[in-house]
């Protein structure tokens, strides 16, 4: 998660919408178009930007949510999705690019046409702060809401995409409650990483049941994880290779109506990154 981080605040602020060229593979239940999180091939597009969004839409994905260009222009971005017949619904900035940047983000995004901003990592009310209290999550919620109110404006959706750490127990509550609990509907949307918070010992299925209009969105990996749980004891694997169940997590978002994406994401692989991809893809193909 770290490392992610890392990568997202080292990665240009950009989104990117481009037509589909008639090639569409859906996910059962809920009848979505494949998508994937592009962080998952980060190092392939940075050496070879078109030709592994070829490989991407290759492996039967046709839906994509951004995590930074590698100094491409919006032009060259959008013509590498056109080319490769890839669609750009969604893309991911980290929270303290959209701090010192926000404007300029929202900008780019809005000419480029994506539906979604998505903050993919929180930040303390002091920059300096390496650790965040409750105080601070209940602070980022109120930011989230303006920040919300401005990308609605400007057509977009602003939500927040959790991994792990949302869900601790800090200073007598639970950060992603707060966010619930703060942030306006109709502002704010929530990306669920089922993933991260199946790692973190929480159950998708009961989230989703709970709070079943504050979700839209998906995020879907899976982890071998060993006895005593936690991240420590969990290794990102391929779909279906884990032991995540994504049959019934489908099941109760296509309860809830409301889950408009969902998104792969492959934080490492445990094969050829191409067999991973499609691997994955596959696994989406065939989800009861």
């Amino acid at each position: 998660m770290i490392s992610r981080r890392r990568f997202l605040g080292q990665a240009s602020a950009a989104g990117l919408y481009a037509a589909t060229q008639g090639r569409v593979s859906y996910a059962n239940p809920l009848g979505l178009p494949i998508g994937i999180q592009l962080y998952s091939v980060r190092q392939q597009l940075a050496e070879d930007y078109e030709g592994t969004l070829a490989e991407v839409a290759k492996a039967g994905f046709t839906e994509v949510e951004a995590a930074g260009y590698y100094n491409h222009s919006a032009a060259e971005v959008k013509q590498a999705m056109q080319k490769a017949g890839l669609k750009c619904v969604s893309t991911h900035h980290p929270y303290g690019d959209l701090r010192k940047k926000f404007d300029e983000i929202l900008a780019f995004d809005k000419e480029l046409g994506v539906q979604y901003m998505i903050c993919a990592s929180p930040g303390a009310k002091d920059p300096t702060q390496k650790t965040m209290t409750l105080d601070d999550w209940k602070w980022l919620a109120d930011e989230f809401n303006q920040l919300g109110e401005k990308t609605k404006a400007a057509g977009i959706t602003f939500g927040y995409h959790n991994h792990v750490h949302e869900f601790d127990k800090l200073d007598g509550g639970v950060p992603y409650m707060e966010l619930l609990k703060i942030t306006d509907p109709k502002k704010v949307t929530l990306e669920l990483d089922c993933g991260w918070a199946t790692v973190a010992g929480m159950n998708p299925i009961e989230i989703m049941k709970n709070h079943p209009n504050r979700i839209s969105m998906l995020h879907v990996k899976d982890f071998t994880m060993t006895a005593g749980g936690g991240p420590e004891n969990a290794k990102v694997t391929e779909l279906g290779r884990g032991t995540i169940d994504y049959t019934p997590i489908f099941a109760q978002a296509a309860k809830t109506q409301k889950i408009r994406h969902a998104f792969v994401e492959q934080e490492a692989f445990t094969m050829p990154w191409k067999d991973s991809l499609k691997t994955d893809a596959d696994y989406m193909k065939k989800l009861k």
